[in-house]
Formats: C-alpha cells, sequence, structure tokens
C-alpha cells in the first residue's frame, strides 16, 4: 500500500499485527473517550493562516536538556515495543538517531537498556512506580551506567488502566496464550520476523527479577502486582537523589501537580494522560496544556504526549505552549508496518508537515511558535 501519513501507517500495521498486539497499541481505557478526545481536540484547534511574511528558511531545531535536536519531537515510551518489530526497540532507536531525536526506552522493553544504549543517541529512560525500591535504583544505576541523558519518571501509573479491549483480543483473559498463539499462526509474516526470528520475547529490564518468567504470559500479571499506589510526592526526593541528570515527571495533567514537581526539582514535565490508558473521562492533553504552562512559566521544560499524528499536530502543540513532544501509537504504527525504515520515514513526514505549517503560519523558527499562531476560540 502507498504511505502518505500516519494513518496509512496505522492501516498497515492493522493488517500485519495480531489483533492481541494491535488492539494493545491502539486501544484506550474504558469506552476511549479521552483517548478519542485527544485526537479530535487537537485536530479542533485552528491554527491562523498568514501570507508575505518571508519564510525562506525554516529552522527545525530545538534543545532539550542542554542537547540540540534537529526536530522538537522524540520517540516516547512504549511498553514490549520489541513485539511490534523484530528487536523493535532498536530499530527505533537507530532510525531516532539517524533523525537527531531522543529515544526513551520504556521499563517495560523488550530490549534491555545496555543493548538499545548502544545504538541510541540521544537515549533517555523511562521509570514506572515499582514496590520494590530497590530495584528501581538498579535500573536508575543501569540507565546512569550506560549514558541515559534524562530520567522520564511516569507517575500516572499507580495501577494499570481498565482496558476492555485487552480482554477481548487476548491480551490478557481466558485463554489468552492459545488465543494469541492462534492469531500468530494467521499472520505468518509477523510471526516469522518477530515470533520466530525476533526470540528471545522477555523483558529486557525485568530479567533480572523475573528470570525466565520475564516473558509477554507474565507481563499483564506483573503489571497489575507490581506498581505501588502507595507512592507520594515526597517519595521522588530519592528519586531526585539518585539521578543527577534531567529528570522529567510524565503523566502530569493538572497545575497544581505541575507546581509541585516543580517543587521537588523536576527538570520537566509530560503532560500526558498515557494515551487515554488509564483513566477515562480526563481532559484531552490539547486541553490540559495551556493551564500547565501558564502555571510554570519558564521554570520547566514542558513535553507533552497524546492525539500527535502528525507534523501539524506537533505545531499545534508548539503553539499551546509545549517545547517537545513526545509520539507514542504513531511511531509503534510505523515501525510495526515497516520497521526502522518506517520510523525514519514518519519522522521525514513529521518535518515535512512542520515546514508547511510553519510556511503558511509565518514563522521559521521552532521558538517563534506561540498562541499568536492560534485562532482565538479555538483553543
Amino acid at each position: 500500500m502507498i504511505i502518505s501519513s500516519a494513518a496509512d501507517f496505522r492501516d498497515a500495521a492493522r493488517r500485519r499485527l495480531p489483533r492481541f498486539l494491535f488492539d494493545y497499541a491502539d486501544g484506550g481505557a474504558y469506552a476511549e473517550e479521552t483517548l478519542r478526545r485527544n485526537v479530535s481536540d487537537l485536530s479542533g484547534i485552528a491554527l491562523r493562516q498568514r501570507v508575505l511574511k518571508d519564510v525562506a528558511t525554516i529552522d527545525l531545531s530545538t534543545e532539550l536538556f542542554g542537547r540540540k535536536m534537529r526536530l522538537p519531537v522524540g520517540l516516547g515510551p512504549v511498553g514490549i515495543a520489541g513485539m511490534y518489530a523484530r528487536r523493535g526497540e532498536l530499530q527505533a532507536a537507530r532510525a531516532a538517531k539517524a533523525a537527531g531525536v531522543p529515544m526513551c526506552l520504556s521499563t517495560v522493553s523488550i530490549c534491555g537498556i545496555e543493548d538499545v544504549a548502544k545504538v541510541a543517541d540521544p537515549f533517555w529512560f523511562q521509570l514506572y512506580v515499582i514496590r520494590d525500591r530497590a530495584f528501581m535504583k538498579d535500573l536508575i544505576a543501569t540507565a546512569k551506567a550506560n549514558r541515559a541523558e534524562a530520567l522520564v519518571f511516569t507517575v500516572d501509573m499507580p495501577v494499570p488502566g481498565a482496558r476492555y479491549r485487552d480482554a477481548h483480543s487476548g491480551m490478557s483473559g481466558p485463554n489468552a496464550p492459545l488465543r494469541r498463539m492462534w492469531q500468530a499462526m494467521t499472520h505468518p509474516r509477523w510471526a516469522w520476523d518477530v515470533g520466530l526470528r525476533g526470540r528471545p520475547h522477555l523483558l529486557g529490564n525485568l530479567a533480572p527479577v523475573l528470570g525466565k518468567d520475564s516473558g509477554l504470559n507474565d507481563y499483564m500479571g506483573w503489571l497489575g502486582t507490581n506498581f505501588d499506589p502507595t507512592i507520594q510526592w515526597r517519595d521522588l526526593e530519592w528519586i531526585r537523589a539518585e539521578w543527577d541528570g534531567p529528570l522529567i515527571l510524565k503523566g502530569i495533567l493538572d497545575p497544581d501537580d505541575a507546581r509541585e514537581a516543580a517543587a521537588i526539582g523536576a527538570d520537566g514535565v509530560v503532560v500526558s494522560n498515557h494515551g487515554g490508558r488509564q483513566l477515562d473521562g480526563v481532559l484531552s492533553t490539547a486541553r490540559a496544556l495551556p493551564a500547565i504552562r501558564d502555571a510554570i512559566g519558564d521554570t520547566m521544560t514542558v513535553l507533552v504526549d497524546g492525539g500527535v499524528r502528525n507534523g501539524l499536530d506537533v505545531v499545534r502543540m508548539l503553539a499551546l505552549g509545549a517545547q517537545g513532544v513526545l509520539l507514542g501509537r504513531a511511531w509503534v504504527y510505523a515501525m510495526a508496518a515497516q520497521g526502522e525504515a518506517g520510523v525514519t520515514t514518519l519522522l521525514d513526514l513529521i518535518a515535512k508537515e512542520m515546514t508547511v505549517a510553519m510556511t503558511l503560519t509565518g514563522v521559521n523558527r521552532i521558538d517563534a511558535i506561540d498562541r499568536s499562531i492560534l485562532v482565538p476560540g479555538t483553543m
């Protein structure tokens, strides 16, 4: 099929992947209202088209946490991404490096920190709230030893959300392993490339504590039993003490929480509702972002994710107050469809789409994008 947009990658991924994997990436919590609003609220924000502004030269580069990036985007953390293409995290990391953008590795990745750090540059690591604090310290130490430039601490997952699709698809629920096996058999290209040649299917960062049981069969159960709902703001002090690089808190939707993040010494936040995968009915990230930017001003770097499908969406998020955008589903669809080449194509598309949007709104630098390029009343 012809690939001309991120939407095309989604269609290609649906065809290639077993249902349990496609639905796991594509789905959200409960009735998936927040998931849909992430997309619809963002696409409903109108840009002011301006003309005769001398935009012959467009500069897409920016600086995040002291590092110059070619684009104000990064590959956000996605669990078990290595199941969507053979050793998928490695393929994504190589594409991100070639594009000059960061790749953030999930705690629950297939490929471990050591392997991804060898090919990623810049390399960030995402950490979950885990009951075993000693293991969290070990992960932080491993990330530091492997030159991770930022620690992205996810704070909006004290418990997994209620994701109904997973039970229907075979990701969880009755006879899940048998259902997944049948789906793999009906998708022979994926079964050969990932199911067989992509082994071992272990959660690379969890192998030290789970050993041979750190595979997909134990994935959902591990999420439910090891995340920690008791954590509080004061508990983040020891993380700040263990990690001396940029600390970014991911999962901020409320201005008061953004202020708390600044108070504990975080260097940045990710305005995020976990892609609509946790609590349904909360604000879309496009709606939450402006108030958070207003609350903290320039005291921290503000990143955002959720609903971003193209370069136009990136420009919208920057205009709403973000300094960088983390892609999630978009890069997973691209990787599932075409591997490393797909992620490269996606990032190229985003750069071209951003160039068009900036040209037609009369701005030629990333730091010139602000709310003045938005039509009042559509935010």
